[in-house]
């Protein structure tokens, strides 16, 4: 059943949204400035407003983007962190990770919002890849991960960039299990 009020080209708050933004209540700090990429309806962004410092968010869809700001969140269309400086002390993301084959695809705008490409993990190598780019020195980043996507494959992108990584959460559904990855620099390898 659709949320009523977000529009169909838009990925509406289900299952893992609600896991993320459970998460993301336990972690935000009231001096953080928070970015939930790929912010799809606003759900969790708009959860967390006034309850930090500042919250802003992306989408590459544009209507995700209007319906996010619709929920007042301070929303900008951008490919993931693209054009952004920060420095974010909390960065968010419900990625797309269902495994995509080239001719499963819909194209459309909702596409951007389930298509990990074939392993589940195209567009969160991009991401980690990213975003130490915007997450201050000591800044935190919360991903959802699906069973489906391999957890221990997406652990080892997070520490080949220099993070650490730990399941702070899951939630079994029928045919997968969600998790939420806390991952921070490794403050040992940074030499501190």
């Amino acid at each position: 059943m659709r949320d009523r009020g977000v529009p169909d080209q838009v990925y509406p708050p289900a299952e893992d949204s609600y896991l993320l933004l459970r998460a993301a209540l336990r972690e935000v700090r009231p001096t953080d400035r928070v970015l939930e990429v790929g912010t799809g309806s606003g759900y969790v962004a708009a959860g967390l407003l006034g309850r930090a410092a500042g919250v802003v968010a992306t989408d590459i869809n544009p209507h995700a983007v209007a319906c996010a700001r619709a929920r007042a969140v301070e929303a900008v269309r951008a490919d993931l962190v693209a054009g952004l400086t920060g420095p974010f002390d909390l960065i968010l993301f419900n990625p797309p990770y269902l495994p995509t084959l080239p001719d499963e695809r819909i194209d459309d705008w909702l596409e951007y919002a389930l298509d990990g490409g074939p392993t589940g993990r195209a567009v969160i190598e991009r991401f980690i890849a990213d975003v130490g780019r915007v997450l201050a020195p000591f800044g935190r980043v919360l991903l959802l991960v699906s069973s489906l996507t391999d957890l221990d494959a997406v652990r080892e992108l997070f520490a080949r960039r220099g993070f650490v990584s730990f399941v702070v959460d899951t939630e079994p559904l029928e045919d997968e299990t969600l998790f939420v990855l806390r991952a921070m620099r490794d403050l040992c390898r940074m030499g501190a």
